[in-house]
């Protein structure tokens, strides 16, 4: 290492010490900073910064830095056509015809029949492009995101120049902020440029640059936007060109990024009936004359911090350990990790060192992404959370509902970010409204209403594959039965009762409704209940005739997903109508519960994906959907509501559950992204904390940016420089499924117990947690030595009772409407 290397890797070092310290101060834990010694040069190594409707990804780069733009509420396309294949429902009898004469092959080519347009595409919205024209030679680069504050912070030296680059997304303001300045007077001199992959003009002028276009397609028929960046200067001018904006010898640089779109419901056609984008953007521009940039940044933090303050968590010892640094007498765990950058220690950890730093930034990260991406009335965090660079997304940018949009809110309620899950109230509204025609259109079914694989910002709920896919995506139809359970959670979770009434409750009646439409008498079973046709999304089987098929009668998780809906039913059903139940209209809704096939154990001792013991033609595949009733279902769970009943006499609970262990073991731990965040959940339901904690070590595996090709090449699922989910390629919803997992494994309940570590590894034998949340609106901080909880206590906003099983002992505990009792 040469003089001038030592020099720049002090200065970074120096400037990484100041962001904790100050962090540390308001917080008096871990700082939670991901920082790097070099600009992005890809994707998955860009900061990613988000107000929960605009976002943005910072490359930070010194002579160009690139800010890929997002508004997640930017789509191609319009409202669907509720028309649509009227009439399809005629082919259903056929596809059970065949089924029921056991020819699979035709049932398949007849589920082609059942297939409506594909999905609208996510699109990116602008890019921002400042080039620095200062002079001399880079030095002492960092480049950081904090989580504790959401900023991100960029430093290097040119020549004898400091500079410094501030960035954050304001949800109260509704801008995204950049602060430039030098630390000698004149030296900030750069041109600024904004453009976009969709169809857009620019205009600039002395006080704004203007952004105009529309989403690809139609400009009669597409969503249109209008974006502005306004810069202020402190000294200096600046010049316009057509297009661009030179900033001339200024000393401080601060730009506002405001964009609104014309998107006005899901319901409403973008052109004919869209939101007035331009007066909006008027509007949002000149609110911010109301304010410094410092009062700007100051409303953000707090506004910001209001819900990612809640949770803390620390795994490891606070005090004395042989890691340990000190900071203005503070004093951290695992302190090499702290100043190590954020992408060496994550290739170090995934080669075998640990890291209980590194784990919990994935946590908090989690957390972070969530409250960044998920704040739009009707529009819910999609693949991607909203960050995107490209044109055409992977997977369109879309909601992909037989897991992905589900696992993006696993964490929401339990991680104390339950305003975060409010987006999918409307966005499930929206697919009620349009998914009523798709169980008419496609299924001949008059009651309720249903979703598909995918949807998108106009809430398509159609199966998908325009005549031409594979069924074992496109024609699910239970997205809408699954996507209802987020909703009862987040009553459980806050003991809502007026939520339940006039939004849970109506909506999950209406999935409720369509599943009793769709389940059919097994002709191979009289009295019993299926589906059929069915699918086991996105799984294939081999039949005992040798058959490589998609569509079957009466699949796993098609009956795992109605049995956790009837269950969650019939439990709002008795919490709203409390002592006034109406027993007669309980014992109905038990009848077909009572009547669904049961689960059934293979010969391998693995639960049954199929009707029959048919073997799987990937044993290794990704999705492990019928499991659900283990997790993210809770009918299965060791922690179970005192009054759940059902038809699940033979096998037992002990022994399904032995059976998803079994699967488990089966499918192995080299899988995707998501899948990982999805097994490790599953892992600790089953209270089997290292496995659990297996897991999630192979989900913080190292993977290079997708398009790096160097000789250390790493290609996987696991996590990308700047910890992303490499699925791969990137999807958000394996960042929220590590951080559940992650509270799985500290705390479980149901509305009446709960459990302290049930699946607590070795590695984390010392910690401590605050703002958990339980079902039954409880909220829990504990701390704990050698495996054991040396301190815990409880805290209800509306009062409550629970048996809380604390170091394998149980306690009855009672807490008071806005009081906190201790346990231990």
């Amino acid at each position: 290492m040469n003089h001038q290397t030592r020099i720049m890797k002090k200065t970074a070092l120096a400037a990484l010490l100041v962001i904790i310290a100050t962090a540390s101060a308001a917080q008096n834990q871990q700082p939670m900073n991901l920082w790097y010694e070099k600009p992005a040069q890809y994707f998955e190594e860009s900061l990613p910064i988000g107000n929960g409707k605009m976002g943005a990804l910072i490359y930070g780069g010194t002579e160009t830095d690139s800010l890929y733009l997002n508004d997640i509420t930017l789509w191609t396309g319009q409202p669907v056509d509720h028309n649509e294949d009227s009439g399809a429902s005629k082919w259903i009898p056929e596809i059970r015809k065949a089924l029921f004469n056991e020819d699979y092959q035709l049932a398949d080519s007849l589920q082609l029949h059942v297939q409506g347009h594909n999905s609208q595409f996510y699109q990116p919205l602008a890019t921002l492009y400042i080039k620095d024209y200062a002079p001399g030679k880079t030095s002492s680069y960092m480049r950081s995101l904090c989580l504790d504050s959401a900023l991100v912070n960029i430093r290097y030296r040119k020549g004898d120049v400091l500079f410094q680059r501030e960035y954050f997304a304001s949800h109260p303001d509704k801008v995204i902020a950049m602060r430039i300045t030098a630390d000698k007077p004149g030296s900030i001199n750069c041109e600024l440029m904004l453009t976009a992959q969709v169809p857009h003009h620019v205009k600039a002028s002395k006080s704004s640059i203007t952004l105009m276009g529309h989403a690809i397609g139609d400009s009669n028929n597409s969503i249109h936007y209008c974006s502005q960046l306004i810069p202020k200067l402190t000294g200096g001018k600046i010049e316009v060109t057509d297009s661009t904006l030179q900033v001339i010898n200024a000393t401080e640089l601060v730009l506002y990024f405001v964009n609104e779109t014309s998107f006005n419901g899901f319901d409403k056609h973008p052109v004919k009936e869209g939101a007035p984008y331009i007066e909006k953007v008027a509007d949002d521009a000149w609110h911010l004359v109301n304010y410094t940039y410092n009062q700007l940044k100051e409303r953000h933090v707090a506004d910001y911090q209001q819900y990612y303050d809640r949770v803390k968590l620390q795994l490891g010892k606070s005090e004395q350990h042989t890691l340990a640094g000190r900071i203005k007498g503070m004093v951290y765990d695992d302190y090499e990790s702290i100043v190590m950058p954020t992408d060496e220690l994550l290739r170090q950890y995934s080669d075998g060192r640990p890291s209980p730093y590194l784990e919990t930034l994935y946590f908090q990260y989690g957390r972070y992404l969530l409250i960044s991406c998920s704040r739009t009335p009707g529009v819910p965090a999609n693949l991607q959370g909203l960050w995107t660079p490209h044109v055409w997304s992977p997977w369109r940018g879309n909601y992909t509902v037989n897991i992905n949009l589900e696992e993006n809110y696993w964490p929401a309620f339990v991680a104390n970010l339950h305003e975060m899950a409010e987006p999918l109230d409307g966005f499930v509204q929206a697919l009620a409204e349009n998914g009523q025609y798709t169980a008419k259109n496609y299924y001949g079914i008059q009651q309720g209403w249903c979703s598909s694989h995918n949807s998108d910002i106009w809430a398509m709920t159609n199966p998908v594959g325009e005549k031409n896919e594979k069924p074992e995506w496109a024609n699910w139809n239970l997205g809408g039965a699954w996507l209802v359970n987020t909703l009862w959670e987040k009553y459980q979770f806050t003991q809502d009762k007026e939520y339940l009434k006039n939004i849970a409750y109506p909506l999950m009646w209406g999935a409720y409704e369509f599943c009793l439409g769709w389940l059919v008498e097994n002709p191979k079973q009289p009295g019993e209940l299926i589906t059929a046709p069915s699918t086991s999304p996105e799984n294939e089987y081999v039949t005992d005739k040798g058959y490589h098929g998609m569509t079957c009668y009466g699949g796993t998780a098609d009956l795992a997903i109605i049995r956790e809906l009837m269950f969650n039913t019939i439990q709002a059903t008795v919490a709203l109508q409390g002592d006034s139940t109406d027993e007669g209209m309980l014992r109905i809704m038990m009848i077909p519960l009572a009547t669904l096939h049961p689960y059934t154990i293979g010969k391998n001792g693995d639960l049954n994906e199929w009707y029959y013991d048919w073997n799987d033609y990937d044993i290794h595949h990704r999705h492990q959907s019928h499991l659900i009733g283990l997790y993210p279902g809770n009918h299965l769970s060791p922690i179970k509501p005192a009054q759940q009943t059902g038809n699940i006499i033979h096998p037992t609970f002990e022994e399904i559950r032995e059976a998803c262990r079994q699967t488990l073991i089966q499918k192995g731990d080299k899988t995707t992204g998501w899948s990982t965040g999805w097994r490790m959940n599953l892992w600790a339901r089953l209270h089997d904390g290292e496995q659990a904690y297996h897991l999630y070590k192979k989900l913080l595996t190292y993977v290079s940016p997708d398009k790096y090709q160097g000789p250390d090449r790493r290609r996987s699922g696991g996590t990308y420089p700047n910890l992303f989910d490499a699925h791969p390629p990137f999807q958000i919803d394996g960042n929220f499924g590590g951080t559940a997992g992650v509270c799985e494994m500290l705390l479980q309940s149901s509305t009446d117990q709960m459990v302290l570590l049930p699946a607590l590894p070795k590695a984390w034998k010392d910690g401590k947690v605050s703002g958990l949340c339980a079902r039954g609106g409880f909220v829990v901080d504990m701390e704990w030595k050698d495996g054991k909880v040396t301190s815990a206590k409880l805290h209800s906003q509306k009062g409550g009772s629970t048996l809380v099983i604390v170091n394998g002992k149980e306690k009855n505990v009672k807490v008071k409407a806005g009081k906190t009792t201790k346990i231990i």
